[in-house]
């Protein structure tokens, strides 16, 4: 009896299963991130601990990621995605994270790091609208590593070995403005 329910739960399981690329996934695992507008953070911003010496996940923009800046000089602003603050500091001092904007008809990915107070960005192409896109950073001794696209992309850490005292970076918009409408953008951590 026991080895035919549990043979009737593996067949549940793997029916329901859709694969995307090599993870199994469970119907809409992704949460979705909202920026009101108006706002910079996602509703209920928390500093949700960070201990890994990576991070994974994929993320889904839709048409709420189309914008116009106000002042168009604003429009190259790098918009946050996803990361985690470094070194046992604040993220404005030490972290890693990808970043995002819309210009030019398409939404450009950066990698965008703080390291030791000196921020900098690096273009990594763009995203599709609607797309499942896959990310990750690895931390490797003094650098960062973006993987985006299947190109691996070092960026200058101040610290080594493990984050220390971290917290995860949720999606933010800006920059000098707000969020001119509502934003929503969907992540699934791997």
């Amino acid at each position: 009896m026991k080895t035919a329910l549990f043979c009737a739960l593996l067949l549940v399981i793997t029916v329901s299963c859709e694969w995307v690329g090599n993870t199994p996934s469970f119907g809409d695992d992704f949460v979705t991130y909202t920026i009101k507008a108006g706002q910079h953070e996602v509703e209920k911003n928390v500093n949700t601990p960070f201990a890994a010496s990576s991070l994974r996940f994929q993320a889904v923009f839709d048409s709420s990621c189309i914008y116009s800046a106000a002042i168009p000089e604003n429009q190259f602003d790098i918009n946050k995605l996803y990361g985690f603050s470094d070194c046992s500091s604040q993220h404005q001092s030490n972290s890693a994270r990808f970043g995002w904007n819309w210009h030019e008809g398409a939404i450009h990915i950066y990698a965008y790091t703080y390291a030791n107070g000196v921020r900098e960005a690096k273009d990594l192409g763009t995203a599709e609208l609607n797309a499942t896109n896959s990310f990750k950073i690895t931390l490797e001794d003094n650098f960062y590593v973006f993987s985006y696209h299947g190109v691996d992309t070092k960026m200058k850490r101040h610290c080594s070995g493990g984050v220390g005292i971290a917290y995860k970076l949720l999606p933010y918009f800006g920059g000098d403005e707000v969020a001119p409408h509502e934003i929503k953008i969907k992540i699934r951590n791997l």
